[in-house]
């Protein structure tokens, strides 16, 4: 089958690599219709990411259709951590933490291929209508899906009358903002850097965003929530300086492994710090359901392109020369 392969840093190549290997009493094979590009593809690629190792399919975001194992013929998307079921954190629904897990894309062969086989218990159904572009953002929409449902029971007021700041405009942010809106939410800030996806953000959600190199944004204390989508040094000092005494900062970006921050407001303010990983099996389906509602907008700022071209929209991406806040490859 054709693939497109992490093989060091900086470089990806299209190339023929075997079927994938599976159990065919635990596991499924599924033939890709689309797959996202993640950030952490991009951290894959850019050599920083110690877990992913080259040669690697990297690639998580997908939808595609079984083609042998349990559910045969259906439509599915996937959950991409492959976990053990019994360990306290599955037995709560908080599988995302499960010590044991394993990933595709990272520990295992990805979705950046004709085929991809994955534990049968990973997998989620889809609706048989469902546009192939909406079903491939499912995994990045549950991540913003949990991260907001997290922040909300931390919040004094209820959503819809708070200020929210989110930093970055890339698809989590992006998808963020398209989510918080559809929640009620009346004033929206958003920052991102690069003026091609500020120019896109506009299109999709008709918010000005500013850069934060050039303009203050939102008065310091005055926000009662701040989704960090970026995950960097400068980013979390913008969400401390933003941030309202008795605010939520919700940190989902892995940018900067680690950075000082403003303890003395942390706790002369009583922010509430939160960091949040990824999503559980039920925000898998949540954001299936809410992608297929419309509740993400029609999803136009998503570009396409085929599988055999994406070196090209890595180095694009890299270079910072697309606007679009996600990329899917279609094999």
């Amino acid at each position: 089958m054709k693939a497109l392969v992490y093989t060091q840093p900086n470089e990806v190549t299209y190339r023929d690599e075997p079927e994938p290997q599976f159990d065919p009493r635990a596991d499924v094979l599924i033939a890709v219709d689309a797959v996202g590009i993640c950030g952490s593809d991009m951290h894959a690629y850019h050599g920083h990411d110690p877990r992913r190792n080259p040669p690697l399919i990297l690639g998580h975001e997908l939808a595609g259709r079984i083609v042998q194992g349990p559910g045969t013929g259906q439509r599915v998307t996937v959950n991409p951590l492959i976990t053990c079921g019994v360990c306290e954190f599955c037995v709560q629904g908080r599988n995302n933490l499960c010590a044991n897990r394993t990933m595709i894309g990272m520990t295992r062969a990805g979705g950046f291929a004709e085929r991809v086989a994955t534990a049968a218990a990973s997998v989620v159904e889809i609706p048989q209508d469902m546009d192939t572009r909406a079903a491939a953002l499912t995994e990045p929409a549950a991540t913003a899906v949990h991260a907001i449902n997290i922040a909300m029971r931390s919040l004094v007021r209820p959503l819809p009358e708070c200020r929210v700041l989110v930093l970055g405009g890339g698809a989590i942010g992006l998808l963020a903002t398209l989510l918080l809106r559809s929640y009620g939410v009346r004033e929206l800030h958003v920052a991102e850097t690069n003026p091609l996806r500020r120019a896109s953000l506009k299109q999709a959600t008709q918010i000005n965003a500013y850069d934060p190199r050039q303009s203050s944004g939102p008065a310091a204390n005055h926000i009662d929530l701040v989704i960090d989508a970026v995950g960097g040094k400068s980013t979390r000092n913008i969400a401390l300086e933003c941030v309202k005494a008795g605010g939520v900062v919700m940190h989902i970006g892995l940018m900067d492994w680690a950075s000082e921050i403003d303890m003395r407001k942390l706790t002369l303010s009583e922010i509430t710090l939160i960091g949040t990983y990824t999503y559980t099996t039920a925000d898998l389906r949540a954001a299936v359901a809410a992608l297929h509602g419309g509740a993400f907008g029609d999803l136009s700022w998503v570009e396409e392109r085929p599988l055999a071209e994406g070196a090209r929209a890595f180095q694009d991406l890299h270079e910072g020369k697309t606007a679009a806040a996600k990329v899917v490859l279609r094999p």
